[in-house]
């Protein structure tokens, strides 16, 4: 196999989705649609997303001891993504329970069961695949020590550090942040750490139509060199510090979202995030927002499509689809 280029440290769930008109309220029993049992987990997404944008990736997880798990090292062979496991007798493979809406919006309960007994030691010992690669990204849907070994080691060989801070956990602070390079949150992961970080309140439905120097002074609060605020609809916002600008002409600007018939938004920022750090490889000659704009084809092709990890589209497909 190739050496591996990116490493993904994460998550592998199966999903179990319904997709449902309107979702049900409190006490209220309603009639599903159809339902879709499918591979997914935020880790597994973002490095299936990265494998199909044509760069080697390599992934680090936890799995049960169960039909879900043998499922999962299946589908990372088919993938052709070196996949490095820690099996577990004490828990199961993560589930997912996924409610969509005719609308395409989504609501998710996460049983994270293996990720969260990700064993740091595990993860310090798999020196030799950070070595051999020169990107990492990591989501939080593991226990926060694998993920900070992770970072550790990412640090230590000189990779260019990727968090996808989903869901935001409750034990992420600054030094972890201050070890990250590239953070893709969403309005509402972002909301959530600056008020943990820089103890201000925003509120997170206003984003988008803050202005851009607003925006960026409020990323600049996190202490993360670059910032991309994906928000939803409305594109993404791209803030970076002044120091290292990734060969853009400007510290701070906006990405306009791709039109596309949605029908499912779930794993949509996982496609984002994962074809951003395969981008940083594929475009490394290129300015980060030509890396941004891919990304954002990316997450906007996938959502045209049922399902996470299945609906993550390949590279030629992004290119047929907008040049």
């Amino acid at each position: 196999m190739d050496a591996a280029r990116v490493v993904v440290v994460g998550s592998y769930n199966q999903d179990y989705a319904w997709r449902i008109d309107v979702a049900p309220h409190a006490g209220e029993t309603r009639r599903g649609d159809s339902f879709l049992s499918a591979p997914g987990g935020k880790g597994m997404n973002q490095a299936i997303a990265c494998a199909r944008q044509g760069v080697p990736t390599a992934f680090v997880g936890a799995l049960g001891d169960d039909a879900a798990g043998r499922g999962a090292r299946e589908l990372a062979k088919a993938e052709g993504i070196d996949a490095h496991w820690l099996a577990r007798d004490d828990a199961a493979t993560g589930s997912a329970c996924i409610v969509v809406e005719g609308s395409g919006q989504n609501r998710i309960i996460v049983a994270l069961g293996a990720n969260e007994r990700l064993d740091a030691g595990f993860v310090r010992a798999q020196a030799d695949t950070f070595a051999r690669s020169r990107v990492l990204l990591a989501q939080l849907e593991n226990n926060i020590d694998a993920t900070r070994a992770a970072f550790e080691l990412a640090t230590a060989h000189r990779l260019v550090r990727v968090l996808n801070p989903a869901p935001v956990h409750a034990q992420l602070d600054a030094a972890l942040l201050a070890n990250v390079d590239i953070l893709t949150p969403n309005e509402t992961e972002f909301a959530l750490l600056l008020e943990r970080i820089a103890g201000e309140r925003v509120d997170a439905a206003s984003l988008a139509q803050r202005s851009d120097d607003e925006l960026h002074a409020l990323a600049r609060k996190l202490g993360v060199a670059s910032v991309v605020l994906t928000l939803g609809a409305q594109g993404c916002f791209v803030s970076h510090g002044e120091d290292d600008l990734r060969g853009d002409a400007s510290t701070h600007y906006r990405v306009g979202a791709q039109a596309v018939d949605a029908i499912d938004t779930t794993g949509a920022g996982d496609a984002f995030s994962g074809a951003i750090a395969a981008g940083l490889l594929r475009f490394a000659d290129r300015p980060f927002r030509d890396i941004v704009v891919h990304a954002n084809r990316c997450a906007a092709l996938s959502t045209e499509q049922r399902g996470a990890a299945d609906a993550m589209p390949d590279f030629e497909a992004v290119i047929a689809r907008f040049g």
